[in-house]
């Protein structure tokens, strides 16, 4: 057996020659095959020779060769097991396994596990071994290529902070980076079980999204409201675009989700600042240029009572419809000033619970004189948060006077829960089974002056907001017509 030289740098050996290494436990067959190796055509080809097992794993722990040639017939051992534990071992020299019978079966199992090649011995000349040869090296080389860029853009997919996935022609997921699992709370398993229906919060839009991918290939900024796992709906674009195969056809779509729920929150907030503002400024504006002749129209009133007789009641009657609707202008323009002028807050750390258990006693009355169900599921965990109390009370007092008035005596169910959530807020969620709201209503919920019940001022949903607004908090509803109204008012946990 000649020696095997394991002292040649590597960078050096494949200026020089390819290095093969021949598996084979037949010195017949070695001498066979190094006669072929010394033709003419494959003067570049060095070759070297092992005829056990062991000894050629102690080759391929080595790294000395560019290719193995591999016998099938190892004496108790296989060319397919060599090959499997050469892999094993990070081995990514080509393989090409040699045999005496031409066997389907061995071809089709060698290559399924990574062969570059599968030769029969009787059918092997000089130039069929040396095209082999480079073949597979040549082969070996694109590999690497291509498993070097799969492996730069799978880190790419993998480390993105942008959420992206891969899915099929129906948007059902086949990959999805770490950022689709943190932002969905499904870990990767679970979205490609999972039914993309469950995800949208309108499976109108996942319609509208299939159609127009299809139709177009491609989706840009589609938004929409996503469902997590954990029941959040976080408020999302999607841009979603087909790979097509050498025919043209999509064969797959990569699409990239981006949650834009605290962006949108903060343009809702300063636009709710700006609307407050501008509320105030007007109130104030009203206050000064209707409270001044309105003082003088009840000074001219109080006046005008003691001149006339106080027995007649037709005049009475008229000087107390005059008197009742100043007040209402009076009271009306205190309200508007108070709804909408920022709160001076005395914020302390209180326990939730115990807010609004003080402020369901206040409501208590009007639920049992309406013969409705009042449903409490508090939370058990930590829901302290700084909060001014009784202003807190007056934002949730507004809030379950319209749930009780939107229901139906007798068939009224008021439903209060409270929950600590996992960005660091608490949340009173107020639902009732009353007649809902229209999206166009709901919409201007907060406006001022705005009111769906007659007699109303339209201002308590201002004061709450203004409150909420005045906590660093948020408010949320959920209505549909007919189906009843949910409103949710977070705070932090913080001040």
């Amino acid at each position: 057996m000649d020696a095997v030289d394991f002292s040649l740098d590597v960078s050096q050996r494949k200026q020089t020659a390819i290095r093969v290494l021949l598996v084979e436990d037949d010195e017949d067959d070695y001498i066979l095959t190094k006669t072929m190796v010394s033709a003419r055509e494959n003067a570049n080809v060095k070759l070297d020779w092992v005829d056990d097992y062991e000894n050629a794993l102690a080759a391929v722990e080595s790294e000395h060769y560019d290719v193995y040639l591999v016998d099938y017939r190892l004496g108790s051992r296989t060319g397919i097991e060599f090959i499997q534990q050469a892999f094993r071992m990070g081995c990514r020299a080509p393989m090409i396994l040699l045999t005496g019978q031409d066997d389907l079966t061995v071809d089709q199992s060698a290559l399924e596990l990574g062969a570059a090649d599968y030769l029969v011995k009787g059918r092997i000349d000089p130039q069929v071994l040396g095209r082999s040869i480079r073949y597979a090296l040549k082969q070996a080389e694109v590999l690497a290529e291509i498993a070097e860029k799969e492996n730069k853009y799978r880190s790419l997919f993998e480390r993105s902070i942008d959420a992206i996935f891969v899915a099929d022609s129906l948007m059902r997921f086949q990959d999805a980076n770490p950022s689709v699992e943190r932002l969905l709370g499904y870990s990767r398993d679970e979205l490609r079980q999972l039914n993309p229906a469950r995800l949208f919060a309108d499976f109108n839009h996942l319609r509208q999204l299939r159609f127009t991918v299809r139709e177009h290939g491609q989706l840009k900024d589609f938004e929409t409201v996503l469902n997590s796992k954990g029941g959040r709906k976080r408020i999302c674009l999607i841009s979603v675009w087909a790979v097509e195969d050498a025919s043209g056809r999509p064969q797959w779509y990569q699409g990239i989700v981006r949650d834009i729920t605290e962006q949108k929150k903060a343009q809702q907030e300063l636009l709710i600042a700006e609307k407050l503002s501008m509320t105030g400024k007007i109130a104030r504006s009203i206050a000064h240029e209707v409270r001044n002749p309105l003082t003088n129209l009840s000074l001219a009133l109080e006046q005008l009572k003691e001149e006339l007789p106080a027995d007649d009641e037709y005049i009475t009657m008229f000087t107390d419809i005059i008197g009742r609707n100043v007040d209402r202008i009076g009271q009306l323009i205190t309200e508007m000033l108070n709804s909408s002028k920022p709160r001076e807050l005395d914020r302390q750390v209180q326990d939730l619970n115990s807010v609004v258990k003080a402020t369901i006693q206040l409501v208590a009355d009007r639920i049992k004189l309406k013969n409705m169900r009042l449903e409490t599921e508090l939370s058990l965990d930590d829901c302290q948060a700084p909060l001014d109390r009784e202003q807190v009370k007056t934002a949730l007092l507004n809030i379950l006077i319209n749930a009780v008035e939107a229901m139906e005596a007798g068939q009224g169910v008021l439903r209060v829960v409270t929950e600590c959530t996992d960005d660091n807020r608490v949340f009173i969620q107020v639902s009732d089974n009353g007649s809902g709201i229209k999206e166009a209503d709901r919409q201007r919920l907060f406006d001022p002056f705005f009111t769906g019940k007659s007699g109303g001022m339209g201002l308590g949903l201002t004061a709450t907001q203004n409150i909420v607004n005045s906590h660093r908090g948020s408010i949320e509803v959920e209505s549909q017509p007919g189906h009843g109204t949910t409103f949710r008012l977070y705070f932090p946990k913080q001040q």
